[in-house]
This record gives C-alpha cells, sequence and structure tokens, in this order.
C-alpha cells in the first residue's frame, strides 16, 4: 500500500490528558505520511481508549466495536488497552491490534503491519509504576534526552513539539506530567499510567507557544495530579514559577490549572492562582468524599471542616473563584451519618460544579477487598440523592452570579445573536458554559458580560465590550 493510500483516523474518548495524546500520535503519525481522515473514509481507524470507571470501559468497547463495522482494520491504544492488553484481544477479536503506550512511538509502523496483514503481538500488561525509579533525583535522571521510553509521546526527546491538532477551538488541553504517586485505594490510574514524572518547563513552554501560534488562546493544563508538578524535578514550587510565565505568552489570554489535590494545596499555590494576570481563580480540587472515616479508607486526607477551612482561603483571596470537584458514594463501609456529612460539606461550600459517582470495584485496587461493601441498589440511591442535592446547589451558586461582571472567551456561535463561551471558573467539558447575546462576535474573541439570568448551571450573561479580539492572522494548518 503507498503512502498516499495510507488513511487514518482518531476516535479519543475519556478525559483531556487522552485528547493531548491523541495529539501527540496525531503528530507522529502525519510526520510519518499518513493522511488523518474521517472513520468512514479511513484504512485504520485507532480508538484511544478510557479505562478508568466501568461505564467507561463499556464505551470504548462500544466505540470499537462500531469502528469495526466500517470495513477498516481497528488498533486499540490508550488506557483501557494499556490497562488490559491481551486480555481485551482475546475477547474483542474484531480490534486487528491491542497497542500499549510503549508501542506510541513506533505506531506508524504498527498500523503499517495492521494493513499488511502482518499479525501484531497485543500488549502484555505490567505495573507501570515499576518501570521508574522512586526517588526524585534518580527519576530526574531518567528523563533525560535520550532516556528510556517512559510511555509518554514526545517526552524524552527534548523541546521539539510532535503535535497535531485535532480540534480548532480556542482552548487546547496542555500536559504538565503523567502518572501518579498516591495510593487512593479506589484508584488502578496509577498501575497503568505509572508513577509521577513531570514534563521540563522548557519541554511545556515550547507546546504552549506552539499553540498559541496555532489559534489557541486558554491553555488547560493537564495531569493525573498538578499539584505534584515538579517535585521529581527537585523543585515543589515550580507550577508557581511556570503559570506567570504560561500566561504572559503572546496569543495565550487565560491559563487553567485542572486536576488538583486538596491535600497537597499550599499558600504559594492559592496565591498564585488567585493572583495572578491571566492565570483563571479556578480550583478543579478531587474531595471524593469529606468524611473523614471514610477518606482514611480511601488512603487520603482531610475533613469537611478543613476543606470549607481551604475553600475561605481561597475566596479571602478570590471570592468569585471557580471552583469544582467530584464525590463518590457507597464507598465500603460508608454510613449513612458519612453521607449526612458529605451532604453538610456541600451544602456549606457552593461549589461551582460538583460531579456524583456510585462506587464499583476496580480491578487490582485496594478497596476491591475492603469489607463491608455497600448494597448495590443502595449505592444507586445515595447517587440520585446526591446528584438532587448537587443540581440544586450548584443552580444556587449559579444564581449568586447574577449581575457579576465577567470575561468570557467565545466559543463558537449559537446562531440568533447568541454566543457560547466559558468564563474563568467554567472549564471545557465538565463545567457549565455562558451564551452571551450580542452581535458580530467570533470564536477567540475575549468579551466582557454581565450576567442576567441562569440555566441550571449556565449562565445567561448580556455583551459589554470585546476585551480581545480574535486573532486575524490565519491559523497554521
Amino acid at each position: 500500500m503507498t503512502p498516499s493510500r495510507r488513511r487514518v483516523s482518531l476516535v479519543t474518548l475519556g478525559c483531556a490528558r487522552n485528547e493531548v495524546d491523541s495529539e501527540e500520535l496525531a503528530g507522529r503519525l502525519d510526520a510519518a505520511g499518513w493522511e488523518l481522515v474521517d472513520e468512514d473514509s479511513a484504512d485504520v481507524v485507532v480508538v484511544n481508549t478510557c479505562g478508568f470507571v466501568e461505564s467507561a470501559k463499556k464505551d470504548s468497547i462500544d466505540t470499537l466495536l462500531a469502528a469495526s463495522d466500517t470495513g477498516a482494520k481497528v488498533v486499540a491504544v490508550g488506557c483501557l488497552a494499556e490497562r488490559y492488553g491481551s486480555e481485551l484481544a482475546a475477547q474483542l477479536p474484531e480490534a486487528d491490534a491491542v497497542l500499549g503506550f510503549d508501542a506510541y512511538g513506533d505506531l506508524a509502523g504498527h498500523l503499517q503491519s495492521v494493513l499488511d496483514g502482518v499479525e501484531v503481538a497485543s500488549h502484555t500488561p505490567g505495573d507501570r509504576r515499576k518501570l521508574l525509579p522512586i526517588s526524585p533525583v534518580e527519576r530526574a535522571a531518567a528523563v533525560e534526552p535520550g532516556a528510556i521510553d517512559i510511555g509518554i509521546p514526545g517526552h524524552a526527546g527534548g523541546p521539539t513539539v510532535l503535535r497535531r491538532r485535532l480540534e480548532s477551538g480556542p482552548v487546547a488541553p496542555l500536559k504538565l506530567a503523567s502518572g501518579c504517586d498516591r495510593r487512593c485505594s479506589f484508584c488502578a490510574i496509577p498501575s497503568f499510567r505509572g508513577a509521577f514524572v513531570s514534563r521540563r518547563p522548557s519541554d511545556v513552554m515550547a507546546e504552549a507557544r506552539w499553540l498559541a501560534e496555532h489559534g489557541v488562546r486558554e491553555l488547560v493544563l493537564v495531569s493525573e495530579n498538578s499539584t505534584s508538578y515538579g517535585k521529581d524535578l527537585g523543585d515543589l514550587k515550580l507550577l508557581e514559577t511556570l503559570l506567570p510565565e504560561l500566561a504572559a505568552l503572546e496569543g495565550i489570554e487565560r491559563v487553567r490549572l485542572s486536576y488538583l489535590q486538596p491535600a497537597e494545596m499550599r499558600p504559594t499555590l492559592v496565591r498564585t492562582l488567585t493572583g495572578t494576570d491571566g492565570v483563571a481563580p479556578y480550583f478543579d480540587m478531587s474531595f471524593q468524599h469529606s468524611s473523614g472515616p471514610v477518606l482514611r479508607r480511601m488512603r487520603r486526607f482531610g475533613d469537611t471542616d478543613r476543606f470549607l477551612d481551604l475553600l475561605g482561603q481561597i475566596r479571602a483571596a478570590a471570592p468569585t473563584a471557580g471552583v469544582r470537584s467530584n464525590v463518590i458514594v457507597g464507598f465500603p463501609g460508608e454510613t449513612e451519618a458519612d453521607v449526612v456529612e458529605l451532604e453538610r460539606f456541600l451544602t456549606a461550600a457552593r461549589l461551582d460544579a460538583i460531579g456524583v459517582f456510585g462506587y464499583s470495584d476496580e480491578d487490582g485496587t485496594e478497596a476491591e477487598s475492603l469489607p463491608d461493601k455497600v448494597d448495590e441498589d443502595e449505592v444507586a440511591r445515595r447517587v440520585m440523592r446526591l446528584t438532587a442535592l448537587a443540581e440544586e446547589l450548584t443552580a444556587q451558586r449559579a444564581e449568586e452570579r447574577i449581575g457579576e461582571t465577567l470575561d468570557v472567551l467565545i466559543e463558537s456561535d449559537e446562531g440568533d445573536g447568541v454566543f457560547e463561551g466559558r468564563a474563568a471558573h467554567q472549564a471545557p467539558d465538565v463545567d457549565g458554559s455562558t451564551l452571551v447575546t450580542g452581535t458580530g462576535l467570533r470564536a477567540g474573541d475575549i468579551v466582557r458580560a454581565v450576567v442576567v439570568d441562569t440555566a441550571g448551571v449556565d449562565l445567561v450573561a448580556e455583551l459589554v465590550e470585546v476585551l480581545v479580539p480574535a486573532a486575524l492572522v490565519a491559523v497554521p494548518a
């Protein structure tokens, strides 16, 4: 098959970290002569799967099965493929190959083998936490240029950007790090994403400049645990230095930090997030629960009062700061008193967005073997109960913003003089949005608007002025 006929489609599932992985894979494939196309005209469909929770696993498998119906070859990559590898291949013969993170460096070659009818060995899963040294000094040395391939596309080769944008909007994720050193008893992510490894600041800055040159106005910094950034490089406060530098880049109007651990929040980081021009006063904090006993069984820290104290510190510095979180209900041993304590926290916390998840066993985690499991029907009832409360509370929080003046990054034209965008307290995909009424706006404009109404967590605002118009220069392909 000639290079001109090598056509590949990339389908991305899961979180923003997977979006970055897909764009890095797109960059590799583009450089190797592959044409990126839609599914219906592809020779190979690469599905970047999610393997975090049961519903995500099912969605990944359904997507792989649907891709096989197109007549194209189908290759599974991503977290589900990394986590289950050969087991997934055995159970899903519709997939022509199941590849782990270590295959990313030569993905083009593997895809060519699939097209040529050559059998590609399925990934053999292993605990990726064991692939790197544990001490920060050893780990920093292990990621020097030319060192071992640790499964982070483009990480070990210096500041060269190997990425191709798959979306054209003004917002893009930017990976800070990969992996996690925490040992939450319910979470399997460290076992298949590996130990925590920070990207070097020079790599992050180079990619941020590249994104700015490609029309991006807002950077969303992603990792499994952003508050740990720099610890393996010998500087736990490196983030406080990096954020202002990113915000000062030409073309970048807003930098948003995501995936924060409450137990690792520090006063200097709070000050940087609430007091730096161009950095969104936004706190995506993974509380998971607020009952002390439940959190200890989760291998986490904190409780209702400590969390409320942290929120008080944040709002003392920035009263309108955005805060979102996820919580898990039905964890083994959770009692009615624990649920009431969680309700007390959520009611007092005034969060802008709340995700409620019911506990389910994850393969290979400590929680899988814990006693005192909550009945599945009771877990479902608690999910409904907390979801109803969360919807009421976040709608109330949105109503508190009526009359507030916001700076909104316009993302799309909804027609009839309505434009959708996001304010500083609204992250893409996971939070609400702001609908701005006005005329002549374009994606990429930064506008000032006054909130006049709400629709659940979404805000309705009237245009005051355009602060920063979208770039007039052509965006590179």
